[in-house]
């Protein structure tokens, strides 16, 4: 028996024993909203593992669009699209891509085993490393034209514009490029702004960036080097944070810490609060721990490593910080155990029924670690008073059938200039566009 057949009867065999962890005791409903329940944490010698088999979709099947709305494909054909950016123009700019080489993550067996699932869940394919434009010209709901915007980039995720320049968030630094209005690909090289935390590990590669209205400052999203700390000290140093950066100079600091993995940015217009969407850490049961949206405090700290959703210590950092756990924020809104919650946008929505006019969009990619699964969808919280308020709307489901096959993956959420949804989906290689029915 090869070494590779070794490992994947060990763990079928351990998996067999152990279940694979145990299921959930609450509904993902009990972990949703202002505020969840958070139950104890229970670890077992091997993690819940409840992988879900990824494809694309089938002839002209489509995701299931909620009450009064209705979804077709805006473009498909494409390479692994995970990230979207409206240009003022119309224009939608897709970053296609993946994770970048990383030697030193997920190593051993458990990385082994890590990286199997990964591919099995669709996750694993090579990076295009380039942005897609795509064009609607005749207003009818369906991208008709497409170019190469960008390409030779390093595992790029956030875009965002201010003036004339475009800055692209690769795994390793930001990036301007100089932007005309109306071209289909940009020849000139990038400029670097500032380096970015990216290595050997890398663990969660995906940098997001997001500019000021007024365009002074920009915002990058940096997730942690581990799942909790198991690297050590030393490669989580200006990680699980989000950086301000000023525009003109690249000079930065950490705006906000503590937070494990955020993804999604967007400002909330009442407040003019900027929010997050966070994917929190793994390994403590079915139920724990609830991914969230928050708004970000300066100078705000939100636990990681040492503690989860407030005060919940993590007894498996050592050694703890107690000080520093006293500070730990409360998220402002949880988006239930799991769920992979990466995309974010604020509505604005005017192709849609007006209860989606104020609040927030959320791309839920799914879970690997929780029986039964959770996300696999789109959802909408709606705000009052520049707070969350109320349960989430089912916006997109029926990415998940009840066998585990996954028909394509939400990830990236964007409003287009029509006032429509974009969905991102990496697995079935489509940009969705929702609308009213």
């Amino acid at each position: 028996m090869s070494s590779t057949l070794l490992k994947i009867y060990l763990l079928g065999a351990a998996c067999f024993a152990a279940a694979c962890g145990s299921p959930a005791r609450l509904p993902v409903s009990a972990e949703t909203g202002v505020n969840p329940v958070i139950p104890r944490p229970k670890e077992s010698v091997i993690p819940v593992i409840n992988v879900v088999t990824a494809k694309g979709w089938a002839d002209n099947a489509t995701p299931v669009a909620g009450d009064g709305l209705t979804v077709r494909a805006f473009a498909s054909g494409l390479d692994h699209p995970r990230w979207l950016y409206v240009l003022p123009n119309g224009d939608v700019l897709v970053a296609e891509t993946n994770a970048p080489k990383r030697p030193d993550d997920n190593k051993g067996i458990k990385g082994f085993f890590f990286k199997y699932f990964q591919a099995r869940s669709g996750s694993g394919v090579p990076s295009p490393n380039r942005i897609i434009l795509l064009r609607d010209t005749n207003g009818d709901g369906i991208a008709d034209t497409r170019s190469v915007f960008l390409s030779g980039l390093y595992a790029p995720f956030g875009m965002t514009l201010v003036g004339d320049a475009l800055y692209v968030a690769n795994s390793d630094a930001i990036v301007r490029f100089p932007y005309v209005t109306g071209v289909t690909n940009i020849v000139a090289p990038g400029v670097k702004l500032v380096d970015l935390p990216d290595g050997r590990i890398n663990h969660h590669w995906t940098k997001n960036v997001i500019a000021t209205p007024d365009g002074s400052k920009l915002y990058a999203s940096v997730g942690s080097n581990s799942n909790a700390m198991e690297n050590g000290y030393l490669h989580e140093q200006n990680r699980a944070a989000i950086w301000e950066i000023d525009r003109a100079t690249g000079k930065h600091r950490v705006f906000a810490s503590g937070l494990r993995n955020p993804v999604g940015l967007a400002w909330e217009p009442e407040s003019r609060a900027l929010w997050v969407a966070v994917n929190e850490r793994d390994e403590l049961g079915s139920d724990l721990v609830p991914d969230y949206i928050t708004s970000v405090r300066d100078g705000g700290f939100y636990g990681w490593p040492f503690s989860y959703y407030g005060r919940h210590i993590d007894y498996r950092i050592e050694p703890q910080r107690p000080a520093l756990i006293e500070r730990a924020i409360v998220p402002d809104y949880a988006l239930g155990p799991h769920t992979a919650s990466l995309g974010l946008t604020w509505s604005g929505a005017r192709a849609l029924p007006p209860r989606f006019n104020g609040g927030m969009f959320v791309g839920q990619h799914g879970s690997w670690n929780r029986k039964p699964w959770s996300g696999y969808k789109v959802i909408f919280v709606p705000f009052a008073n520049g707070r969350p308020s109320g349960q989430p709307i089912d916006v997109l489901t029926g990415f998940l059938k009840p066998n585990g096959e996954a028909q394509g993956r939400p990830v990236g959420v964007a409003i287009d200039s029509a006032g429509a949804l974009l969905v991102a989906d990496d697995v079935g290689n489509t940009i969705w566009r929702v609308t009213r029915r």
